[in-house]
């Protein structure tokens, strides 16, 4: 559930929310959080955009349409606050030329720009992503540096429409979430270790080096996010996502302990260069505090995933895949 002062104001508001890309884990997980809070209103107060027109499925089985993204600039709606995150992610850049990658992004983004200048948008989130500060790290993989630079692009492209309109843009660089709907099981390492605990099986971290990562439940990140969008009714505000960092055997060894999981295995560190990919706990801490919105322990963040994945393991079953960090 959203915190419940962000889910009132909602509830009690009129704003019509608009998902583009609803059909991925953030877009699912903000829909999921939306019905709960709006329940039958959900139908008239959020609309849902996609690369295709599909039908979204949420756990409690309410079947939501997905209009494709193209049709986004004909909707006819007030006081719209906008959720922009449909994007081609990393493992697209992949599998992908980096033109045709380019191209597709930018596609994308044009038409979302394009109705957050032609509709009433009062206020636009842009699902920013880590990846950005790897950029210029060498070290990091063609792919991570081409999503962190358009990633930036997006950044800038929304941060110039909010200044040059007078309306609110909120930038949420995301680094590591937890919750319902989360997919890609075998890309994320927090979900490979939930799924071997689930299934009694030893967490295995083989990363011959120190990786640091740090989490935040998604809807602790989504409440944020709506606050932020209430708050003002102009100008960009612009945070990262924190979360207490932790190595990976760390977090596997509380993976384990918090679902009786069978016990960790930990490859030994041979390479003295740390992975570190967390975002700016003290600042994202304080966001929280100053907009009432409590923290979600990784325990309670480990249980709310889990939840979710027995029943995902229970449809369609996962063979869960060692993280490659």
């Amino acid at each position: 559930m959203l915190e419940p002062a962000v889910a009132r104001h909602l509830a009690e508001g009129d704003q019509h929310i608009v998902l583009a890309g609803a059909g991925g884990w953030l877009g699912l997980a903000t829909l999921d959080l939306l019905e709960k809070t709006l329940g039958d209103a959900l139908e008239t107060r959020v609309s849902c955009y996609g690369s295709a027109a599909r039908t979204l499925t949420l756990q409690s089985g309410r079947q939501v349409r997905q209009k494709p993204l193209a049709e986004l600039l004909q909707l006819q709606a007030q006081r719209i606050w906008l959720f922009h995150f449909a994007f081609l992610t990393k493992d697209r850049a992949e599998t992908l030329s980096e033109e045709d990658y380019r191209a597709a992004n930018e596609t994308i983004s044009a038409t979302v720009l394009a109705a957050a200048r032609s509709l009433p948008v009062e206020a636009l989130f842009v699902a920013s992503s880590g990846a950005v500060t790897k950029v210029d790290d060498l070290q990091a993989s063609r792919a991570m540096r081409l999503y962190g630079a358009m990633k930036l692009e997006d950044e800038r492209r929304f941060a110039a429409w909010a200044e040059e309109s007078g309306r609110r843009a909120v930038i949420g660089r995301i680094f590591n979430i937890t919750g319902p709907y989360i997919n890609k099981h075998a890309a994320y390492a927090i979900a490979n270790f939930i799924l071997d605990a689930l299934a009694q099986r030893p967490i295995t971290v083989r990363a011959p080096r120190e990786v640091f990562r740090a989490y935040v439940a998604i809807r602790e990140l989504i409440s944020l996010i709506l606050s932020l969008m209430r708050e003002n009714t102009s100008g960009v505000v612009q945070f990262d996502s924190g979360g207490a960092v932790m190595e990976l055997g760390a977090v596997a060894a509380t993976v384990a302990e918090t679902l009786g999981g069978v016990g960790v295995e930990r490859a030994l560190i041979t390479e003295g260069s740390a992975d570190r990919y967390a975002g700016d706990d003290a600042s994202y801490a304080a966001l929280l505090a100053q907009h009432g919105i409590a923290t979600v322990p990784l325990d309670q963040q480990i249980r709310e995933t889990a939840d979710f994945l027995r029943g995902a393991v229970a449809s369609a079953p996962v063979l869960a895949s060692p993280p490659a960090a």
